[in-house]
């Protein structure tokens, strides 16, 4: 996904103003105390009305009197998902169909809206979060828009989304595992499924029952800022990694507790944009681009994920959001996708390249094969929009029977109009012991030991200074999508740096702290054995982190590693980076260079490598440069590489 700045709430005061006066003339459910339910959540009566404390009545939409839905085939889970769905969309009218086509985020819409709307999703962008940022307090707010979307005669109710792709990376307290590029050094499918589970049921204890996870482009640029979201360049790996789909939703969607549905993005070849530029154009081959980026999301599919995500970039000079070639011929026809294909953030604003979205683009990016617009802005004008395009016909009744019908489908396999509401009793599993533990050993297992002339591991008992921009950043360490769209520095709640983590192993008095190299000037001087700089990048996301002339350490981190190589001291160069840099010769006189990636909050797990109570066995996902040389360099490439695609010790 793209930018999520936290916009304004602007409310959509024309639309809940009709509903309210729908509300006072009885033409919807309504009224009555809510109370607790199993799940902790309020009750429902979706047997019915699916509105809180009411029974059924008629209600007027655009078509006129619609029949009450008490007894519908819809309402009965027994019903086989195909015949609910056929029944439910026979009752809805333009209005609730354009509905269900459109996803606002939070910031821009209130539970109120998505009633008066009939909005069928809603989101949370990268930092959008209710206040205070708790589980209770998400809970409440989720709840609350299922409220709002129930409270209608039809009783839809939403899925609500989130960019969960390391953890419920939006909320304070909960499990950061480390990014993609991490996990695809440690080449195991089942770990990912794991952590893929977990990062479900942290988030299903909040509420939403949608990730925008896991990312399954192959990155072949280092340049490009969203490279760590990637597993690796190789579209084995990524493709292998597809085990995500099966941790978040489990073997089939909704078949188990904490079933969320999974989002396989971006479709399709963002990451072979040139020069890496984000939202950028990919020149390549039909042949290049089904052998290195289709190929993953085909594993997904098999999978059976319940959506996928269209990409921003274009493939030679078209714009994803309106190839109906990929979107619905390949994607949907010859790959056989039966989910819903999700537009990006304000996605079909791009696709005539100027600001704002027409009704042309609009009905464009729907005959393309577009089910669900992500539309954060601008809500009420999409609807009109898209209404619109439906009733002059440039977007037939049977494209957006189709599209509908995908979304409902999600919504009854996930158990939605039964079970609507935050299942609160898991939330003793965010950020739990068991949690931070799987996190902890994947920051182990992803560890890549690129070089090591017997330094590591460190024994019992070294005294050690440590250095190096990265040492005490947790913010650092998890990278972008960390409370924010484009991260943070310094703290993270529950979070773990890896200075504090060599404290926690070595002891106190046996490890110095010098940040800088004015820090070292004097530190040096000390009675010490090794020196732990750790280096490398601060928290960027997508946009922020593209790198156009190269990716490289900061001056800072620069002084810091030719401080040291003048002092002689036995150094461990440890790399934190969302991709892999130019280290300016450290590889050629540091003891060790260890490439740690974003490990997220466990720092601990680095440790756990550094003083061998885990072995080695991280390989590089990605090939890495050599230095000087801003250029990409590949496995199936004949340039060469510093450390080429697979390196890395696994023994000591």
């Amino acid at each position: 996904m793209a930018g999520r700045r936290g916009a304004g709430r602007a409310r959509v005061a024309g639309f809940a103003a009709v509903a309210m006066v729908a509300l006072a003339a009885g033409c919807t459910a309504g009224g009555g105390s809510p109370g607790p339910t199993a799940n902790g959540g309020p009750t429902a009566d979706t047997s019915a009305t699916g509105s809180p404390g009411g029974s059924p009545s008629d209600s007027f939409g655009a078509g006129g009197r619609l029949p009450s839905t008490d007894g519908a085939p819809y309402r009965d889970p027994s019903t086989p998902t195909a015949e609910r769905v056929t029944d439910l969309l026979a009752r809805m009218d333009v209005a609730d169909k354009v509905g269900q086509m459109t996803q606002a985020e939070r910031g821009q819409a209130s539970p109120g809206d998505v009633g008066a709307l009939r909005i069928g999703s809603v989101l949370s962008g990268g930092g959008s979060t209710p206040q205070p940022n708790t589980a209770e307090a998400w809970a409440d707010m989720y709840d609350a828009y299922q409220q709002g979307a129930t409270a209608t005669l039809l009783g839809i109710p939403i899925i609500y989304g989130v960019d969960a792709v390391h953890g419920h990376n939006n909320l304070a307290g909960a499990t950061i595992f480390p990014h993609n590029i991490g996990l695809g050094a440690t080449r195991d499918p089942d770990l990912v499924e794991r952590i893929a589970r977990a990062t479900a049921v942290e988030v299903a204890a909040t509420g939403p029952t949608w990730t925008f996870a896991p990312c399954l482009c192959t990155a072949r640029d280092d340049r490009w800022g969203r490279t760590y979201e990637s597993f690796s360049e190789h579209p084995d790996v990524v493709s292998a990694m597809a085990s995500a789909v099966t941790g978040y939703q489990g073997e089939r969607l909704g078949a188990e507790r904490a079933s969320v549905l999974a989002t396989a993005k971006h479709f399709v070849g963002d990451g072979a944009t040139d020069g890496g530029k984000d939202q950028g154009d990919a020149t390549l081959s039909e042949d290049e681009l089904r052998r290195l980026h289709i190929a993953p999301f085909e594993a997904a599919i098999e999978r059976g994920v319940g959506s996928i995500m269209v990409s921003f970039s274009s493939w030679n000079g078209e714009k994803l959001h309106a190839h109906e070639y990929l979107l619905t011929d390949v994607l949907k026809g010859e790959l056989g996708f039966e989910g819903f294909v999700v537009s990006d953030w304000a996605g079909i604003d791009q696709i005539d390249g100027a600001p704002g979205f027409t009704l042309e683009e609009v009905a464009a990016a729907a005959n393309a094969g577009i089910d669900m617009f992500m539309v954060p802005n601008d809500v009420e004008l999409f609807v009109s929009l898209l209404t619109e395009a439906i009733d002059t016909g440039l977007v037939p009744m049977s494209r957006v029977d189709d599209a509908v019908s995908r979304v409902l489908t999600a919504k009854f396999e996930l158990g939605l109009f039964e079970r609507p509401f935050a299942d609160r009793e898991l939330a003793d599993q965010i950020g739990s012991a068991e949690h931070r533990a799987l996190a902890r050993e994947a920051v182990a297992r992803s560890q890549v030991l690129l070089t090591n002339d017997g330094v590591l591991p460190i024994a019992p008992g070294t005294r050690v200074v440590v250095t190096g921009s990265n040492a005490d950043d947790v913010g650092a360490q998890s990278g972008g999508w960390t409370l924010t769209w484009q991260g943070v520095s310094g703290p993270v709640p529950g979070g773990t740096s890896i200075l504090a983590a060599l404290r926690a192993e070595l002891g106190q008095a046996a490890v110095v702290h010098a940040p800088t190299a004015l820090d070292m000037a004097t530190t040096l001087d000390a009675d010490v054995d090794v020196a732990i700089a750790v280096v490398g990048e601060k928290a960027y996301a997508e946009f922020e982190g593209d790198r156009p002339d190269g990716v490289t350490l900061p001056d800072g981190d620069l002084a810091v590693l030719d401080a040291l190589e003048q002092s002689g001291i036995p150094t461990v160069v440890v790399v934190v980076s969302g991709r892999p840099l130019d280290l300016h010769g450290a590889e050629r006189w540091a003891g060790a260079v260890v490439a740690a990636w974003l490990p997220g909050t466990e720092g601990a797990g680095v440790v756990d490598v550094l003083v061998g109570a885990v072995d080695p066995s991280g390989t590089l996902p990605m090939s890495w440069p050599r230095p000087g040389d801003p250029n990409p360099v590949n496995y199936d490439d004949t340039r060469p590489a510093l450390f080429p695609f697979g390196a890395g010790l696994t023994s000591w």
